[in-house]
């Protein structure tokens, strides 16, 4: 196909840089190259209509590590790495609020909760509390992040739960108005956004990378990677592979008591109220195999488990019905810090998220446009 002079004069000549991926991540780091630099021609490819990832599928939970995750992690990483990774999700969601504000994402202190049926697991986290509250208060200025508070279990309606710890600052947002907001932001900048446009491959040469896509082939000076859980598939070498997390919405309750955030089972399950319905997600350790995948489906045994803690744990005494079923791809690794690297000349990546996007994916992809910056 013959492309017209506009098409070529503003779309695909004279690129600086090329993002694939246009998620958190993605956008971000393009709104910080053209806030850093307003001259560079910056273009976003996203393989979805909208978004295909994890930004537009996750379930708004603005959250930075529950006692039980902390304390899964202290198994195989220093208090220092432990604390490090912490410290940047509470900056990367102050870095979100910051960039977008909080009225555009409907960024909301409902606060969290984490709530137990394993007693060994609660008495595990208990004798931390006091160590961990004391590690948050030089990252969130609380003096208590983590306060027990078991008769909320009743408050909240919630029935086989034998135990719950409250986590103060944990927020929640509207996941379709932030990437609205990501979107908008970009847009206003003068960042292209080439929408349901697949990247192929991409080949080196002194002064350019060339990029094959379903619609055309780019020349760019430099390209960035952020492309989170489906990375596996475009680069070797990364410890980066995806996770699929499924979830369920129900009708709306009238006169819900569940109100905030949940996470159970070191963070396998969440769930939250949205408005007066409730979200649950979750259930991958049922399956680490099978959820390997970046397959956007859901499967029978999850969806089971998700309905059968809902309907016996989270509302046992209330009538509705399940509305909408969706999945979403994270991507993870051996650790759960995220990778932002320069990989050749002019070819960089930052993914791997660790299920932590709507946390981390702000300030990960600040750090990728200063690293793509500082090579220009």
């Amino acid at each position: 196909m013959n492309h017209s002079f506009w098409e070529q004069d503003t779309f695909i000549n004279s690129i600086d840089v090329a993002i694939v991926g246009g998620g958190i991540v993605g956008l971000s780091a393009a709104i910080h190259l053209k806030m850093d630099n307003p001259r560079l021609k910056v273009v976003v490819i996203e393989q979805g209509v909208v978004l295909s990832g994890a930004s537009l599928r996750n379930a708004g939970v603005a959250c930075f590590g529950s006692p039980s995750e902390l304390l899964d992690d202290l198994k195989d990483r220093s208090e220092n790495e432990v604390f490090q990774l912490v410290e940047e999700r509470s900056k990367g969601l102050n870095e979100l609020r910051n960039l977008l504000g909080v009225s555009a994402i409907e960024y909301t202190d409902t606060g969290g909760n984490e709530v137990f049926d394993n007693e060994g697991l609660f008495e595990s986290c208990l004798q931390q509390l006091e160590a961990f509250n004391k590690h948050l208060s030089f990252i969130t200025g609380r003096k208590e992040t983590y306060v027990v508070n078991d008769k909320k279990i009743t408050d909240f309606g919630l029935k086989g739960f034998n135990h719950l710890i409250e986590i103060n600052g944990e927020a929640q947002l509207n996941t379709g108005k932030m990437m609205q907001a990501f979107m908008l932001k970009a847009a206003n900048l003068g960042v292209i956004m080439l929408n349901g446009v697949k990247y192929t491959d991409h080949a080196e040469t002194d002064k350019h990378v060339i990029i094959n896509t379903s619609w055309e082939t780019l020349h760019v000076k430099k390209l960035l990677f952020a492309t989170n859980g489906y990375t596996s598939f475009l680069l070797e070498g990364l410890d980066v592979k995806p996770a699929r997390a499924q979830v369920l919405i129900t009708s709306p309750i009238k006169g819900l008591k569940l109100k905030g955030n949940f996470h159970f089972d070191e963070g396998y399950y969440y769930f939250r109220n949205v408005g007066d319905r409730v979200l649950l997600g979750g259930g991958r350790n049922l399956d680490f195999e099978g959820e390997t995948t970046t397959e956007l489906e859901t499967t029978e045994t999850i969806q089971k488990a998700l309905e059968k803690m809902l309907a016996e744990r989270i509302l046992p005494s209330e009538s509705y019905t399940i509305e909408n079923r969706w999945s979403g791809v994270m991507g993870v690794g051996n650790t759960k810090s995220p990778i932002v690297k320069q990989l050749s000349d002019n070819v960089f990546c930052a993914v791997r998220m660790g299920g932590m996007g709507v946390a981390l994916g702000t300030g990960t992809g600040k750090d990728a446009a200063g690293l793509v910056i500082s090579s220009l």
